[in-house]
């Protein structure tokens, strides 16, 4: 098919014609009608190819992404391997929705968008591969299909990434050439001030970039390179430092960075919300520098380097593969800092963060509520019942691949002689016999690929299936009894923990995982750009949801309920709230994550990623207050700097030093700061409060965190001096 044709097709909406053509089949079964938020909206299957289906929805307006995602989640119910299409004549618009399914990561949403202003050239290049011969259509499998749809809508972002961060760097260094009044009497390459200036400046214009791509600033997503514009015409040509001094500090500190009644700025800065979150306030190098510059020359340069690339607060992609999100800035930051530092910055790619913080988390949530209420775990209670009923549910599709192909009738059977096995593989299966090796000789032999994982021999097949058998009677005799043992025989944890809260009745159950969830702390002692932060974050996030799904549930049920359930209910329903993943989002970054790392830009860029996280869940409107924006929590003291290795790493260690500096004393000086660490834990908890408080003015927050920081300074300084003492410098030296 040339582009002309595809065009003709494409422009007029006629995708059941466009698929046809490229050897999709028709699909007989009739349009299923989807409720979101109490709008149904009409999904009709236009072609199939082996159950893969492709739909299509119709509507004057194209549904918001949430709403698009909703409507995926609940048709993925109902043909699981789908690609949607959403269309407007009206607004002459179409999105393309592709779901992408990858082993042990999550469910990631991509979306292609058009509109007729757009050359089709993008969603061409995809679609043209999409085709199936007359030749190849007996062979053809389910798998097949997904791997050609996969092929051209699942790109990988790692390009992308690379070419955003080859320019990015040459951005970073050339900014310190524009930036003036901090140290400048030191060379650039020591001036480590500046350094930190520039990335606060890029970390606070990257943030506003993806906020004005959503609407949130002014609802005009041009906004900062209209203000330059705007500022350069009324300073006059020869005023080369306006847009900083003039605009964009107010911006951050009268704009963003405080609640509308409180601000004092004369600029005209149209629609701004506040943010707090603290990324906006008065920096120190702002308090220290007073005087710093910044031409108005490189924020031109920056702002057409930015918009060259799409700006996402969410994981979909558009067509044209310049496509920037949160996850890419974490790793273009710790790759910059690698690069320029040499500091073995290192950035765990996301299948390694999931893994390991899954089997991390979910057993000490598990262990935490057994502890308080071990019931539902005892033989016969609900942990031990549903792995019993769960076949090979939470075996991984990895593991399982091939078993059904081979197996006779579609029928799984109970061990592997009952597969359907090659002759020439099948007698090496028999252990005692003799020849051993001569009957497994073709067991070398490349297994066929739709039974295979990639690479596979028949002897790494036969050895995975013979594992699968084994799992599954284990599964089934109650072999597998804690939730450690689900770690060790590699199953799912994160599915049984999500289908244990969802479908329990037990309001103590639902208490107890609640609490504990609260209760957790997760620290990375070296936490980089935050990704393990972000892993933790997506682990919680479904158990608090479902948590909160099950009191509701309860609740009208009347079923024994806590009296905390209806408190939840009636916080998370709050109108102070956008949302209730919002209101999860911040409870666990406020009362869950903890992060410590050596690089002060790597903190920043740290707490930068988990705004946006917040950011995303919310879609701007200009009817409510604030756009409908929930100030962002202000984590200072949950990601801070430090070096994680000096210090004391426990109370023992402390008191200890303290028997050692004045043994005399030790009893009544112990006592003293175990009761100022207590003032500071309380004082802390005070602060987190004050954030999920309704507060408009931001005042109370503003002395909470004084008061922490006075307190804390107090503590800190008193176990400074301990701490010197362990190194032999006692007070009269170390002053």
């Amino acid at each position: 098919m040339n582009k002309s044709t595809f065009n003709s097709y494409f422009k007029a909406f006629n995708f059941k014609e466009l698929f046809n053509e490229k050897g999709w089949d028709n699909f007989r079964n009739k349009p299923e009608k989807i409720s979101v938020d109490e709008v149904i909206y009409e999904i009709e299957g236009i072609v199939q190819k082996r159950d893969f289906v492709i739909a299509q929805c119709m509507t004057d307006k194209i549904p918001d992404n949430k709403t698009r995602k909703a409507i995926e989640n609940k048709y993925s119910n109902l043909y699981y391997e789908h690609l949607l299409v959403f269309y407007s004549k009206v607004e002459k618009k179409q999105v393309w929705q592709y779901a992408v399914k990858e082993e042990n990561k999550p469910k990631v949403i991509k979306e292609f968008q058009w509109n007729f202003r757009q050359d089709t050239e993008a969603l061409f290049q995809r679609f043209r591969n999409l085709i199936f011969h007359i030749d190849e259509e007996e062979n053809i499998t389910l798998l097949d299909v997904i791997a050609k749809v996969n092929e051209n809508f699942a790109k990988n972002t790692d390009k992308v990434t690379k070419k955003f961060y080859d320019e990015f760097k040459k951005y970073h260094t050339k900014f310190l050439d524009y930036i003036e009044n901090i140290d400048d009497e030191l060379k650039e390459s020591e001036n480590r001030n500046k350094q930190w200036y520039a990335s606060i400046m890029l970390n606070r214009l990257m943030f506003c970039y993806f906020i004005q791509k959503k609407g949130f600033l002014d609802s005009n997503i041009n906004y900062l390179h209209d203000k330059l514009n705007e500022t350069r015409q009324k300073a006059g040509k020869n005023n080369f430092y306006s847009f900083y001094r003039d605009f964009l500090l107010a911006l951050f500190h009268d704009g963003l960075g405080k609640p509308q009644v409180s601000r004092t700025t004369k600029i005209e800065l149209g629609n701004i919300p506040y943010l707090n979150g603290g990324l906006f306030e008065v920096h120190q190098l702002e308090d220290e520098f007073k005087d710093i510059q910044i031409k108005d020359e490189f924020f031109g340069l920056l702002f057409d380097f930015f918009d060259q690339w799409n700006w996402h607060l969410d994981q979909r992609d558009e067509s044209s593969g310049r496509d920037i999100n949160p996850d890419v800035v974490g790793y273009i930051f710790e790759k910059y800092i690698n690069d320029r530092a040499a500091m073995g910055a290192y950035y765990t790619k996301e299948d390694i963060t999931e893994y390991i913080s899954k089997n991390t988390i979910i057993p000490f949530i598990f262990d935490e509520v057994k502890r308080n209420y071990p019931e539902p775990f005892i033989e016969g209670g609900e942990f031990s019942e549903l792995l019993k009923c769960s076949g090979d549910d939470y075996i991984y599709k990895a593991v399982k691949k091939g078993i059904t192909d081979s197996s006779k009738g579609g029928l799984i059977p109970e061990s592997i002689e009952e597969l359907n096995i090659p002759e020439n593989i099948r007698k090496g299966l028999d252990t005692t016999s003799p020849d051993l090796l001569e009957r497994r000789k073709d067991w070398n032999t490349k297994t066929p690929a739709e039974i295979a994982l990639p690479t596979e021999i028949w002897r790494e097949t036969i050895d995975r299936w013979k594992r699968y058998f084994d799992i599954k009677q284990k599964i089934k005799s109650g072999g597998i009894k804690e939730i450690n043992d689900l770690i060790t025989y590699n199953l799912d944890i994160r599915q049984f923990a999500q289908d244990l809260f969802s479908i329990t009745d037990d309001p103590k159950l639902i208490h107890e995982v609640y609490k504990a969830l609260s209760k957790i702390t997760i620290l990375d002692p070296t936490c980089g750009s935050g990704a393990f932060l972000f892993a933790a974050l997506n682990i919680l996030e479904p158990m608090y949801e479902t948590c909160i799904d099950r009191m509701r549930d309860l609740t009208l049920a009347k079923n024994n309920i806590y009296d905390n359930f209806i408190r939840i209910i009636k916080d998370v329903d709050s109108k102070n709230h956008p949302n209730l993943r919002y209101y999860i989002y911040k409870s666990i970054i406020l009362n869950n994550l903890y992060g410590v790392d050596i690089m002060r830009e790597a903190v920043e860029i740290a707490k930068l990623r988990l705004f946006l996280k917040l950011v995303a869940e919310v879609e701007p409107d200009t009817r409510k207050p604030n756009y409908g924006l929930e100030p962002l929590p202000d984590i200072d003291f949950n990601i801070r700097t430090g070096n994680t290795l000096v210090g004391f790493a426990n109370e023992k260690e402390l008191y200890q030093s303290i028997e050692n500096h004045d043994a005399l004393f030790a009893s009544a000086k112990i006592e003293a700061i175990r009761k100022e660490c207590e003032l500071v834990s309380a004082t802390f908890k005070k602060y987190q409060d004050s954030q999920l408080a309704d507060d408009e003015t931001g005042k109370n927050i503003r002395k909470a965190k004084k008061d922490l920081q006075e307190k804390l300074n107090n503590l800190n300084q008193q176990l400074n001096k301990y701490l010197a003492g362990t190194y032999g410098i006692w007070e009269e030296e170390y002053g």
